[in-house]
Formats: structure tokens, C-alpha cells, sequence
């Protein structure tokens, strides 16, 4: 970014189911270290869990301590059953829904949508959430644009929905686009829909999935919404795990789609920050006038993620989880060899407020990285 060039600064919230609340954390910091009163995120965008932290903010993007702190009260007074059925007949149910049409070579047309059913979450959301928010904050002029992606089923593509100030073009590139929209909580749904876990969500006539799951490109929505200084809240620490000692044990149907629901939410946008970056460096070997020519420019950001392991987190919690869940991740192998697939479903309070508090004070520990980031 060039000393004439205006500052539009994009906050990222990619997914991580529970771990969303540590992003909820890092955000109380950045509210209690930010200089001035107005949004210092004119540009949102969220995934998964990430979309629905993000469009709270978007509804009071004119008022962001207030949405900074609905977002902690939310996550503070979660509970499992606020997103999923956790009775023992509706888990049991939807087990044997998939054993049936597996033991019977699909021969009996049992249709398992999801192992769980997250019809409370939708009932949640219509009461909690203030969407019309969204487009006060935009003719305030406090918002330039939200943005929330979910993956076509059909059209095996990621759509981007957002809402955004008027000269906003929708876009189109491979396996990806942005569509104009006004926010709906089935947006949000869509977007949140965890591929088995939850149920896809239909929009117009496709059904939808995690948004996580067809986007190459994590910072392209924030990018065409006319971002270029991206702060990203990761729910994942970056410290690779050792290599086992001893031959390991053959990994568990929970194992597997606990990593893969880390690629999903993680490794893809990791990938985008590093591309962005050694663009960046290119750019520096190209004359000014030269990329002005191209339509080039030099886009900043900043990562904050967990400085601790999150799996170590949900181990002291992971007893809260309902029952009938422990359950299921007992049956699926996610349960004591590997605690990542109980990470993403653990929406009790206590798991939630250790997560933001862990996020609060990373958040303080950034302090200096933040408030030189966020300066106009």
C-alpha cells in the first residue's frame, strides 16, 4: 500500500465450530486497544462459525463495542443444545440412519442427512441475531461490506454472499464468485454446515455446505470488497505436532475428520497468506507506474491465532459434552486418542469462555502488532 493510498482494513474470521469463540477474545482486545470510536473493520468477512461472528458484527458495525460485546455474551451462555439436539433418541436415530443404509447397500433408502440435527441453532439465530443491522451500518457509511461463503453441493462452487455499499461489482472466477445478497440466518446456516456433521442448507434450489470446503482463495472476498490490510483471527495454533515414536495406531473415522475439518478451516487460508505475501515481495521488483498499470497493489496483514493448543483446552472441558455426543465420538473414534473433532463440537460455556479468554490475552500480548496495524 503506497503513502496515497486510503487504508480499508478487512477483518477474517475463517471457522473452527466451538473454537469460534477464542476469535471473540482476540476481538475484546482489539475493542479495548483500538483509538477512536469507529469500526475499525469496514470490511467483514466470515466461515462457518466465523460467518456468524461476523455478521454480528456486521449489524452493529456502527456500534462496535456493542457488537464486540453481544458476541461475548452469545458465546458466554452457550450450550450444546442451543446448536444441536442432543436427546439420546435423535442422535441414536441419525446413527442408525447411516448403519442402515450402509448395512443394506443402500437397497433401503434410510436418506441420513447429518449425525446431528441443528434445527436449535436456526431457532437461535432468528431470535438473537439483528441482520437488519447490516444495512444501517452500511448507510451510516460504518460499513463498506459483510461477506459469508458456503459451498454449492451442485455447482461445486464457493459463493461468497455479501451486502455491501452499492459501487461493490459482483464477481466470478473459477469454482468461485460473489453474490450480492441480503443477509438471511439460512446464509449463515449454510455457511456453518460442517459436511456430515450438520445438515446442508438449500438456497434458492442448491444446497449448501461449509464454506471452508470449495474456497482456494480465503482472502478473495475481502480483497474485492476493497480490502487491502487484512487482519485474520485463526482458530488453530500453528505449532506442528512430533512425528509418534513408536508405530502409531491405525486412525479413527473421528480422527480423520477432525483433520479434516482442520485442512477445511485452516491449511487453505495459510496457503492464501503465504501467496499474498510473496506477492507483495514481487511487487516490490516492479516499477510504481507499472503496477498502477496492472491494477497491482501491495496488500498488508496480520495473523493473530491460539499461542496454546486448543485440543489441550478441550480436554479439561471435554466431560461437558452431552452424553448421547460422547457417545457418537466414542462410536466414531474421536474420543481420548485425538480431542480435534470434540473441539469443534464442545458449545458449553465454560470450554467458550476459557477460549476467549485465552483469545483476550494473545490479543493483549499483540498490543503493539495491533495498534500499528489498525493506525490510519
Amino acid at each position: 500500500m503506497n503513502d496515497t493510498e486510503s487504508k480499508c482494513t478487512a477483518l477474517v474470521l475463517p471457522g473452527g465450530g466451538a473454537r469460534g469463540a477464542y476469535q471473540v477474545g482476540v476481538l475484546k482486545a482489539i475493542n479495548e486497544l483500538r483509538t477512536g470510536r469507529d469500526n475499525p473493520f469496514p470490511v467483514i468477512c466470515g466461515t462457518s462459525a466465523g460467518a456468524i461472528n461476523a455478521a454480528v458484527l456486521a449489524s452493529h458495525g456502527h456500534e462496535f463495542m456493542v457488537g464486540v460485546e453481544r458476541l461475548e455474551h452469545f458465546w458466554r451462555s452457550m450450550h450444546c443444545q442451543r446448536v444441536y439436539r442432543t436427546d439420546a433418541w435423535t442422535v441414536f436415530k441419525s446413527g442408525m440412519q447411516f448403519a442402515l443404509t450402509l448395512l443394506s447397500g443402500g437397497l433401503i433408502p434410510a436418506n441420513p442427512r447429518a449425525f446431528l440435527n441443528n434445527a436449535p441453532l436456526r431457532k437461535f439465530l432468528q431470535q438473537a441475531l439483528k441482520l437488519e443491522g447490516i444495512q444501517t451500518a452500511l448507510d451510516l457509511k460504518a460499513l463498506r461490506g459483510v461477506a459469508v461463503t458456503a459451498s454449492g453441493y451442485t455447482s461445486a462452487s464457493a459463493i461468497s454472499y455479501f451486502q455491501a455499499q452499492p459501487e461493490i461489482a459482483e464477481w466470478r472466477r473459477t469454482r468461485r464468485k460473489g453474490q450480492a445478497a441480503t443477509l438471511e440466518v439460512s446464509h449463515l446456516l449454510a455457511s456453518a454446515a460442517l459436511p456430515i456433521i450438520f445438515p446442508a442448507e438449500r438456497i434458492g434450489n442448491e444446497y449448501f455446505g461449509d464454506g471452508g470446503m470449495r474456497m482456494v482463495a480465503p482472502l478473495s472476498p475481502a480483497i474485492h470488497l476493497g480490502a487491502n490490510n487484512i487482519l485474520v483471527i485463526g482458530t488453530r495454533d500453528e505449532k506442528p505436532d512430533q512425528p509418534p515414536a513408536t508405530p502409531a495406531e491405525y486412525p479413527s473415522a473421528g480422527e480423520i475428520g477432525g483433520y479434516l475439518m482442520d485442512t477445511i478451516f485452516m491449511d487453505r487460508l495459510n496457503a492464501d497468506l503465504a501467496l499474498m505475501r510473496r506477492i507483495n515481495q514481487t511487487m516490490q521488483l516492479v516499477p510504481e507506474e507499472l503496477r498502477s498499470q496492472a491494477g497491482l497493489k501491495n496488500i498488508d496483514s496480520l495473523v493473530i491465532k491460539p499461542s496454546q493448543d486448543l485440543r489441550h483446552v478441550t480436554q479439561a472441558h471435554v466431560r461437558d459434552i452431552p452424553l448421547s455426543v460422547q457417545v457418537l465420538l466414542r462410536t466414531l473414534g474421536g474420543w481420548g486418542r485425538d480431542w480435534r473433532m470434540a473441539s469443534y463440537l464442545l458449545f458449553e460455556s465454560a470450554y467458550c469462555g476459557a477460549l476467549i479468554e485465552l483469545g483476550y490475552e494473545d490479543g493483549m500480548n499483540a498490543e503493539q502488532d495491533i495498534r500499528r496495524f489498525l493506525q490510519t
